[in-house]
């Protein structure tokens, strides 16, 4: 599993991640919710290593990833999928799924499993990045991710700005690279009626602090509603 211990990290002045102890189950989907400026995007960073935690420790599988650059926690099975997608506008769909492979032999094509999770991308692999569509580009930020064959995939609000029809369709997949392909999913999101379809289990984060955690099935039971509109 994924196991982060007393991380903590600070910009300025600010105290942003105190103290933060959570785990990952092993080929679970977890989500993390918590309103904005709480710090899950920055504790995903650090995850990933593009922001370097100032103090705890972060291991996946049992192997230490803290003072590990980002290109070798990628090579540890991580894989990131920021908030805002970052796709590259001026590459075709083709192209940028295939920088998603940077850490790999670069494949000559893409694989089949990609176009079949998302069969848009298919049809639109000539097309360039920056003509999809909000929903269209986010398909393509997870496929883009998935091209390094990850085992632990890190989604930073892949809902926010999509259309309902898309989010749905994000939803089945993320469930059918959990419980298909056995992958460990790490979620932040802010939509609470996605997060409690999809979830294994939870946590909530609140001013830099985990306050709560449990079952996904619990979380109406939980109140974690009620804890993430405070």
């Amino acid at each position: 599993m994924l196991e982060v211990t007393g991380l903590n990290q600070y910009y300025g002045g600010s105290h942003i991640l105190r103290d933060v102890k959570l785990t990952v189950p092993d080929g679970k989907l977890t989500v993390l919710l918590g309103r904005n400026g709480v710090g899950k995007t920055t504790l995903l960073r650090c995850l990933m290593g593009t922001v370097q935690a100032k103090s705890g420790s972060i291991a996946w599988r049992d192997t230490p990833l803290t003072k590990l650059p980002t290109y070798a926690r990628v090579a540890q099975g991580l894989a990131y999928v920021p908030q805002g997608r970052d796709i590259f506008p001026r590459l075709t769909v083709e192209e940028n799924l295939l920088v998603g492979a940077a850490s790999k032999k670069a494949p000559s094509k893409i694989p089949d499993k990609i176009y079949e999770l998302f069969p848009v991308l298919k049809d639109m692999r000539a097309r360039r990045g920056g003509d999809l569509s909000g929903g269209q580009q986010q398909q393509l930020a997870i496929g883009r991710a998935l091209m390094s064959d990850p085992q632990l995939l890190i989604l930073d609000e892949p809902t926010e700005g999509i259309q309902p029809s898309i989010i749905q369709d994000i939803g089945r997949t993320l469930r059918q690279l959990v419980e298909e392909m056995g992958l460990t999913v790490l979620l932040v999101e802010q939509y609470y009626d996605f997060a409690k379809a999809i979830a294994d289990s939870y946590w909530v984060m609140s001013r830099g602090e985990i306050i709560a955690g449990g079952e996904g099935a619990n979380m109406d039971a939980d109140g974690v509603r009620t804890l993430i509109a405070v």
